[in-house]
């Protein structure tokens, strides 16, 4: 909790601490988390660095995911997970939300709201989801723009180019436009929906010395593969990006479903988080006590004319 002193956020800034991560030996395991609770179980499960999807963050809204929120709501999303756990974000950046100067303007809001990392994407308007068919592309060349320009751009945030050319122009098509990304001034790749462990393999032979992103989303082109699997494939971080929406939205179906059936929730306890869990998780009690400790109330002493506690 940022208000503690015990637990303040980090002095070094997110992009760093992003870095350090990614150095570390192993995969960097980044599970998605829509929302501040959803990032403080993360971090309770013992996972250090987290990934906001933008599938995720817009179907929490309501929303489908084609590229139609603000940058400024991204951002309250950011804030409010990073300032509940301090850990180094990567932050989906759809398109980058217009071209150069608004990817310039996206990095920098980004950063002042916690983000450690961001990934661009080279699709134009109305992006789909990377899983889906018929995605337009940018031009090679426009999106290196892009690129270059939140290189630019950033004071500490990790720059992750993101290609969707392998369904539609195959490996040769991914891997050139890569290259091109890289020498823009990407920190590193997203090659998305690859649908073989071969096509996995091959990219990472065709791009040494590049970091790599590789997606496990459900329901997709790409096979079910495990964090050591990839790590086995050459890959340096996996997002999990929508799977902690999926549970939640299941169980809160089953909750609605229960309770539109019974006129109770008796039904649906055991699934449910206690309330001293949550207060626990949320640390309402260290919240109390520092509220207690700075806002203590005091009582005037009218006959001495001095205050008491």
């Amino acid at each position: 909790m940022p208000y503690l002193k015990s637990d303040a956020l980090p002095d070094t800034p997110a992009g760093a601490r992003f870095r350090a991560a990614l150095a570390r030996p192993g995969i960097l395991h980044l599970p998605g988390a829509q929302n501040g609770m959803a990032a403080l179980q993360a971090k309770a499960a013992g996972f250090d660095a987290l990934y906001l999807s933008g599938a995720a963050m817009t179907a929490s809204m309501g929303l489908p995911d084609l590229g139609i929120i603000t940058v400024d709501e991204v951002a309250f999303f950011i804030r409010q997970i990073t300032r509940a756990t301090g850990l180094p974000l990567l932050v989906d950046g759809d398109t980058g939300y217009g071209e150069a100067l608004n990817v310039m303007h996206m990095v920098r809001t980004f950063e002042d709201a916690g983000a450690g990392a961001v990934h661009l994407e080279d699709q134009l308007l109305p992006k789909k989801c990377g899983h889906l068919n018929d995605k337009k592309l940018a031009a090679p060349q426009d999106m290196a723009t892009k690129v270059a320009a939140a290189a630019r751009a950033t004071r500490h945030l990790v720059v992750i180019a993101r290609t969707d050319a392998a369904a539609s122009e195959g490996i040769d098509g991914a891997v050139a436009r890569a290259q091109l990304y890289v020498e823009a001034g990407a920190d590193a790749i997203f090659p998305e929906a690859l649908s073989s462990v071969e096509m996995f393999r091959e990219v990472r032979a065709r791009l040494p010395g590049v970091k790599l992103l590789a997606n496990m989303t459900e329901f997709g082109r790409t096979p079910m593969l495990t964090a050591q699997q990839f790590e086995e494939l050459g890959y340096d971080m996996v997002i999990w990006p929508v799977s902690s929406l999926r549970v939640a939205n299941k169980a809160q179906e089953r909750l609605y479903a229960a309770l539109r059936r019974d006129g109770a929730t008796q039904a649906m306890i055991p699934e449910m988080q206690t309330r001293a869990e949550l207060y626990d998780l949320i640390g309402l009690s260290a919240f109390e006590a520092l509220d207690q400790s700075i806002a203590q109330s005091v009582v005037p002493d009218w006959e001495r004319g001095t205050s008491v506690a």
